[in-house]
C-alpha cells in the first residue's frame, strides 16, 4: 500500500512554483487545516512564502515571478497583465513599474502581498480581450503591446486619472498603430472613445517626432 506523499513530494508534484492549499490538501489526502499547517512550518523555515490565504510560492524555483500570482489574486475572474507592467515587458517602456497592474472584469481592487502590490483594474467584459500566454505559456495571461497601451488610456478617462501620465514610449518594432485603432474602436461608449482616440493619436505622433529626430 502506498503512503499519501510527504509535503515537499506533493509540492513537487503539482509542479507549479505557486499553487493553492487546497491542492496539497488533494494530493495528500488530509484536511485543508492540517496541509495549512504543513506549509507553514515550510514558510517559518523560509523555503515557502504565502502570497496570501491559501496561495503559497516558491521563489526559489527559477520559474518563478512576481507575475504569476496575477491569476491566483483575482479570485474566481480571470485577469491578464496590462498598462504599463505590459509596455514594459513588450520593451515599450525601459521604467520598471513598482506595482504590477492588471486588468479583470471583477470589481477593481488592490492586493499587497509580501512578493509585491497588485492593482486590478475593471473592465467591461466586452473589452477583456487581447490577451494572450506570456511567451508561449510561461504561466501567465499578457495583453500584447497595442490592447495594453489603449487598456491604460482607457483607464485614464475614469475617476482618478490613474495612467493619465506615462513613462516614455518607445513605439518601434513590432508595436501596431493599425492594431491600436482597432482596439479603440471597440471601446462602446462613444465619449470616452474620442478621448482615447484622440490621446492615442497625440502620442503616436509624438514618437514619430522622436524617431525622425534619432531618439527612437
Amino acid at each position: 500500500m502506498v503512503g499519501k506523499p510527504s509535503i515537499n513530494r506533493a509540492i513537487q508534484l503539482v509542479g507549479r512554483p505557486v499553487f493553492r492549499t487546497r491542492e496539497i490538501a488533494a494530493l495528500r489526502g488530509t484536511s485543508v487545516g492540517a496541509a495549512s499547517q504543513a506549509l507553514g512550518s515550510l514558510a517559518r523555515q523560509g523555503v515557502l512564502v504565502r502570497a496570501a490565504r491559501g496561495i503559497w510560492c516558491v521563489p526559489s524555483d527559477p520559474r518563478f515571478n512576481q507575475f504569476l500570482l496575477v491569476n491566483y489574486l483575482s479570485g474566481a475572474h480571470r485577469a491578464y497583465v496590462s498598462f504599463i507592467s505590459a509596455l514594459h515587458l513588450h520593451g515599450i517602456i525601459e521604467q520598471i513599474p513598482r506595482v504590477v497592474y492588471a486588468v479583470t472584469t471583477a470589481h477593481s481592487h488592490v492586493e499587497t502581498t509580501p512578493l509585491g502590490k497588485y492593482s486590478f483594474h475593471q473592465v467591461d467584459p466586452s473589452f477583456f480581450a487581447g490577451f494572450d500566454w506570456y511567451r508561449d505559456g510561461k504561466g501567465f495571461l499578457i495583453a500584447s503591446a497595442e490592447k495594453a497601451l489603449v487598456d491604460g488610456l482607457y483607464i485614464s478617462t475614469r475617476k482618478g486619472r490613474r495612467f493619465g501620465s506615462l513613462p516614455e514610449l518607445e513605439l518601434a518594432g513590432q508595436f501596431s498603430i493599425r492594431r491600436a485603432r482597432t482596439w479603440v474602436t471597440r471601446i462602446s461608449d462613444g465619449r470616452i472613445r474620442g478621448i482615447v482616440s484622440a490621446r492615442l493619436e497625440a502620442l503616436w505622433r509624438e514618437n514619430q517626432v522622436a524617431v525622425a529626430h534619432g531618439r527612437g
